[in-house]
């Protein structure tokens, strides 16, 4: 039996899901999350297999990427499935490497959803086309790829902070996050931040 942990913040969803895996003989919902705190929780408490995470929690601080670096380091963890509205780079850069087996987007079908769930408790990696083909054209086109530490400055210059408060926010120098910005400038092919965060919406890099 296949034990599921189900994190997302809307109850509506988290319904579905639980109706959805119901059906299904080998897998079983042994409890829900309405934040990455109790996403975490649970898989302490009920020692899942498989963790289905969101990536945005409402108002939350945390992120479903952060529960899922957290959770990726219990004893025994358990494997963590995305599956979110979000296909931009930043997210999905940001959800594998925080260890995540799996990344789906949540107008996948059922029985796409469910055999991830297998592929993902088998300790498989399942990805949805859409974002296997995102993955695959970033290794076949590295010259506008950016790194993800990258994509966490032009992230921040989107939400218009300054390369000081930038640096704050990240731990490194000034200096630092304007090497990291001049690296942005010629990937993109830009010479200005607003010009930069509009390439990279353009580009599917940031949302």
């Amino acid at each position: 039996m296949i034990r599921l942990v189900i994190a997302d913040d809307h109850p509506i969803v988290r319904a579905g899901l639980t109706a959805l895996f119901d059906q299904e003989a080998d897998l079983t919902v042994v409890a829900e999350a309405a934040t990455p705190e109790e996403a975490i929780a649970a898989a302490q408490r009920e020692n899942p297999d498989v963790v289905l995470m969101d990536l945005q929690f409402g108002n939350s601080a945390e992120t479903g990427a952060d529960a899922t670096r957290h959770i990726r380091a219990l004893d025994a963890a358990p494997y963590v499935l995305v599956l979110t509205n979000y296909d931009s780079d930043a997210d999905i850069l940001g959800a594998v490497e925080a260890g995540a087996s799996g990344y789906l987007l949540k107008d996948a079908p059922p029985h796409e959803l469910v055999t991830a769930v297998h592929a993902a408790a088998a300790g498989e990696s399942a990805l949805a086309p859409v974002i296997a083909s995102r993955l695959l054209g970033r290794m076949r086109s590295p010259q506008i790829s950016l790194s993800s530490r990258e994509i966490e400055v032009l992230e921040r210059v989107a939400d218009g902070r300054s390369n000081a408060e930038i640096a704050t926010d990240l731990y490194v120098s000034e200096p630092t996050v304007k090497s990291h910005l001049a690296h942005i400038f010629t990937k993109l092919d830009v010479t200005s931040r607003t010009s930069a965060v509009s390439a990279a919406r353009r580009r599917g890099i940031l949302r």
